[in-house]
């Protein structure tokens, strides 16, 4: 559910929606301690659209964040974007 708002919220502000994805993903190196603690949410997306997600001081990147954490209630949420041509 959240991941599909997300994606929903950032389709609506790119110039190319074609190429988001959004996708959970498992955090490498938690701490068992702390197991329920976050969901992470990677965004891929063109990376002409990239400064545009983030926006300028990281304010819509906040925001989305921001929404994201009111629908998920208590639940914490980490979000990364990453642009489609970014290596791993």
């Amino acid at each position: 559910m959240l991941s599909d708002a997300l994606d929903h919220l950032v389709r609506g502000i790119v110039d190319n929606p074609d190429d988001v994805t959004v996708r959970p993903r498992a955090q490498r190196g938690r701490n068992p301690r702390y197991e329920d603690r976050a969901e992470m949410l990677e965004v891929r997306v063109n990376p002409d659209d990239l400064g545009r997600v983030i926006g300028r001081s990281g304010r819509t990147a906040t925001a989305l964040r921001t929404v994201l954490q009111a629908l998920s209630g208590q639940q914490n949420i980490r979000i990364d974007f990453v642009d489609v041509d970014r290596r791993r």
